[in-house]
């Protein structure tokens, strides 16, 4: 009597949630489409790629699992890398019982590593390989899935002709009818734009993006068979619990395994709850085994793996930080003093106060805003950014998000000032060798429109006071 807790779910695990992307994926990858399931950690992908996965081979089509972080490693060479995955394909299909791998290999000596590639997929793979379900020329009889594509962005060689050859794979589809069989997705925390830039060679502007949400709560009716066990109640307790966790996978799981354990302790059969009690006694529960001392509970590692997305790259943490902090305190004004359901938190507020950061944001392709929709603390809802649940607003809250900020402003103290007054306080702005010092620190960073702002402000200073000494 257990739930999951990290890693992926057996396919046929009895408290897998199918979600919209499951038929959405499923439905694609046999209509032909190139898909792409790009979202932060512990949303279930692998466990979305291992069910669909499942499913197609039930039906007769054939599929390959490659995980991108067992292909190679920063030593790795971009010969040996595209060697990996010939040979990966190569023996998940059973190939050796009809071609000679070495021969056909030596065969291919002056040729590039993706060059390589293709001729497999063309000479070996296509000719070779048939699916029990190929009942037309469209049917995809072959399905590539390949995992931790972020994987890629730690080779020390350019990964754009990877992406550009499968885009190849597609055009070629109107040309060789053999093409038509083969069918790629990749699943990933990245951004297509991470991946390559070059609009013109990636495959994702003909490819279908698979979009990954939270379990809503008539979807998680496989999560209630465990918790009707050990509570009292079990569809109000689930109903807390999906408010609570947004329904993002991992904490919901962690959330229920949690009552799981509590019943346990008990010397009862199963805990017993007062009607009308059972949001507080949930509320507890998180709070005590979650948000509390998060740092020392989070195992496994689930909230330090946020605060690492948002912290670990020092150039733009600035903005990050400061683009969630708007966030922040836009939802603040909606939601101060009041409990209300997770799916109606946002409030849009318009503030007559000259503070920029009070208004909502609003979403947009910003490398900022996709890092942090990477990080897997907010969320897109109706057209703005939104912090995901209760838990993430009350762990990353707006003390916390200025701690992190003044460790990081080396001018942190004349800034807040600054910031409190309204930005009316000149004698906070900064000057001559202090000035100078702060500007060489801001070089290849990537700060805030209001540290920009307050930089810009100090500039002026200095320049209307040189000006003043000259006359």
């Amino acid at each position: 009597m257990r739930y999951q807790v990290g890693g992926s779910l057996h396919s046929d695990d009895p408290s897998y949630i199918v979600r919209q992307a499951d038929e959405k994926l499923y439905a694609s990858l046999k209509g032909g489409d190139f898909c792409y399931v790009f979202n932060s950690r512990q949303m279930g992908k692998s466990s979305l790629l291992q069910r669909i996965s499942r499913r197609l081979k039930s039906e007769g089509y054939k599929c390959v699992y490659l995980d991108a972080t067992q292909l190679g490693s920063e030593d790795t060479t971009s010969a040996q890398w595209y060697k990996g995955i010939i040979v990966s394909i190569f023996y998940a299909l059973n190939l050796a019982e009809q071609i000679n791998f070495k021969q056909w290999w030596d065969m291919q000596a002056g040729l590039s590593p993706v060059q390589k590639l293709h001729q497999f997929v063309e000479e070996v793979l296509l000719p070779n390989v048939k699916s029990d379900c190929e009942t037309d020329g469209k049917a995809k009889g072959i399905f590539i899935f390949i995992d931790e594509i972020d994987s890629l962005l730690n080779l020390n060689f350019p990964v754009n002709d990877f992406f550009a050859w499968i885009r190849h794979c597609y055009n070629q589809q109107t040309h060789d009818p053999n093409f038509q069989r083969l069918g790629f997705a990749l699943f990933g925390v990245a951004s297509p734009s991470d991946l390559i830039a070059d609009k013109r060679r990636t495959p994702f502007n003909i490819g279908t993006a698979i979009e990954l949400y939270g379990f809503r709560l008539y979807e998680a009716s496989p999560l209630l068979n465990r918790l009707k066990e050990a509570i009292s109640q079990p569809e109000v307790v689930l109903q807390e619990v999906i408010y609570w966790t947004g329904g993002q996978p991992f904490l919901t799981q962690k959330l229920c395994q949690l009552v799981l354990q509590t019943a346990l302790k008990t010397s009862e059969q199963k805990i017993v709850l007062s009607p009308k009690t059972e949001a507080y006694w949930v509320e507890e529960l998180v709070r005590s085994h979650i948000i509390q001392d998060w740092e020392s509970q989070d195992e496994p590692e689930h909230l330090r793996t946020i605060r690492s997305r948002l912290l670990f790259n020092q150039q733009q943490a600035g903005r990050l930080l400061a683009l969630y902090q708007q966030v922040l305190q836009a939802e603040d004004v909606g939601i101060r003093g009041e409990r209300e359901d997770i799916s109606n938190s946002w409030r849009v507020y318009v503030s007559q106060s000259p503070h920029p950061l009070l208004f909502p944001v609003p979403t947009d392709d910003s490398r900022e805003q996709t890092e942090l929709l990477l990080s897997g603390l907010v969320e897109k809802y109706n057209g703005y950014l939104r912090i995901k649940n209760p838990i993430y607003r009350s762990i990353f809250n707006p003390e916390w998000v200025s701690r992190q900020l003044d460790n990081l402003r080396p001018y942190s103290q004349p800034f807040n000032a600054w910031v409190a007054s309204g930005f009316q306080d000149q004698s906070r702005l900064l000057r001559g060798n202090g000035l100078q010092e702060v500007l060489n620190w801001t070089q290849h960073k990537s700060l805030s429109d209001l540290d920009y702002r307050f930089l810009a402000a100090s500039q002026e200073l200095e320049r209307r006071e040189v000006e003043q000494k000259l006359e």
